[in-house]
Order: structure tokens, then C-alpha cells, then sequence
């Protein structure tokens, strides 16, 4: 059964940091495109930064570069995203996300980092910046 949950979400004051996981099942993490998406209230659902092996790939939006970091585990098999630096912009919900297309993260045919070309996709975990 393919699963993907989310976790690591809190409230957490401006300039701060949080962790957030997608612990996955199912499927072959290394095989796959893997993205963070999130949403805020109000907002359609965007792209946060997608990862892949096959190519070696990462990319990240221009509103989190340099303060987001996405990562995989395969042996756990769990992505990350490390995420320093956040804003009261940064609150929204956040989403894990798969897809089977290896080379869909960093693919300008589908449109990068476009959340409706992600197949899988997990129930999202809240993230508030506030002070």
C-alpha cells in the first residue's frame, strides 16, 4: 500500500526553524521524483522543492532558496525538508508528494515543481510562522 505521511509541523516564531518529515511506503523512494508543496489559506497549492536520483536532481522555488533544504533517506525510506530562516509568508500547509516519472523534478516539459503532475501524494502537515 502506498502511503506517504507527513509530520514536523508547529508553530514557530519568525526567523526560526523546523524540520518536517514524509515517512513513505510502497514504492522505491530512489526511483522516484519527490516534492514539498504547500498551500495557504486562500492560495493554490505551490511548489516548494523537488528531489531525484535518476537524474541527480534538485530544485528549489525562489521564495525558500537558500533557506529550505530537501533531502531522502532511502533506507528509512523518508524525504525531509529542513527549512531555517522562516517568514510569516512561509505559513501554510505542507505536502509530501511522489511520483513515479524519475525525471519529472527539474523536467521544464512538465513544468517545474508543478503540484498537478505529482500522482502521490500525503494529508499535509501545518506550519504557522508567528510571533
Amino acid at each position: 500500500q502506498v502511503q506517504l505521511v507527513e509530520s514536523g509541523g508547529d508553530l514557530v516564531q519568525p526567523g526560526g526553524s523546523l524540520r518536517l518529515s514524509c515517512e513513505t511506503s510502497g514504492f522505491i523512494l530512489e526511483l522516484y521524483s519527490l516534492g514539498w508543496f504547500r498551500q495557504a489559506p486562500g492560495k493554490e497549492r505551490e511548489g516548494v522543492a523537488c528531489i531525484s536520483e535518476r537524474p541527480a536532481t534538485v530544485i528549489y522555488s525562489d521564495s525558500v532558496k537558500g533557506r529550505f533544504t530537501i533531502s531522502a533517506d532511502n533506507a528509512k525510506p523518508t524525504v525531509y525538508l529542513q527549512m531555517n530562516n522562516l517568514k510569516s509568508d512561509d505559513t501554510a500547509v505542507y505536502y509530501c508528494a511522489a511520483d513515479s516519472r524519475s525525471e519529472l523534478c527539474g523536467s521544464w516539459y512538465y513544468g517545474v515543481l508543478e503540484p498537478r503532475e505529482y500522482g502521490l501524494w500525503g494529508r499535509g502537515t501545518q506550519v504557522t510562522v508567528a510571533s
